[in-house]
């Protein structure tokens, strides 16, 4: 198993960060951009740092420009995929089998959504990947997947990332669906609460967005 930690440049709590890194075997760390400053910050040592650089501290960056084990990946701000989606694809030629982003989620509402959005090519490769932060994980999910209860996250909300996801069936929730629908433009998978100490959320077509998350 090779395990990635992305670390790009939304909102992130340090000692949250450092819980991490501390308590997971991880294998490669990638700065994205502006990530770099608050792995700098946490005395963490990044492998890898890619990005256009436009937002970055050249101070802290120059700090590492010249360290023999730290990959520079410099791309050209004119391109067509964000930081955090470049990081994303160089954890994947990485091999990696398991991949946390923190930072993904921030004030930039629109990167938050792309960070999302972008997650779909690492489960197109049948890659564990997910968003996290003190409060929020979150993940797609295309296939029957079994939920082990936490009680540190309350709500489970499901919302679709492809157009139309058919065939939802829950098992395990206070509130259950059987063989339903979920279209974009509803809200009805928002919020809902697991009850027993397995749940199983099933689908036959599309792809799921969840989201467990404390308050």
């Amino acid at each position: 198993m090779i395990r990635t930690l992305i670390v790009t440049g939304g909102n992130i709590n340090k000692k949250f960060l450092q819980k991490t890194v501390r308590e997971n075997n991880i294998n490669y760390i990638i700065a994205s951009d502006r990530g770099v400053e608050i792995l700098d910050a946490c005395n963490i040592k990044p492998d890898h740092i890619i990005g256009d650089f436009d937002s970055i501290n050249k101070e802290i960056l120059d700090k590492y420009l010249n360290q023999d084990n730290i990959k520079i990946i410099k791309l050209n701000p004119e391109k067509d995929f964000t930081d955090t989606h470049m990081a994303l694809k160089l954890a994947i030629e990485l091999k990696s089998t398991n991949i946390v982003i923190l930072g993904a989620i921030g004030t930039r509402i629109d990167h938050t959504i792309s960070n999302i959005n972008v997650l779909k090519e690492a489960l197109e490769k049948n890659i564990a990947c997910e968003i996290i932060d003190e409060k929020n994980i979150i993940k797609l999910i295309n296939k029957k997947t079994i939920l082990k209860k936490d009680n540190n996250f309350k709500y489970i909300s499901l919302l679709p990332l492809t157009t139309k996801v058919e065939g939802v069936t829950l098992k395990g929730f206070k509130y259950p669906l059987e063989d339903a629908v979920l279209e974009i433009g509803q809200s009805i998978g928002v919020s809902n609460e697991q009850k027993e100490e397995i749940a199983t959320i099933d689908l036959k077509n599309g792809i799921l967005i969840l989201l467990k998350t404390k308050d």
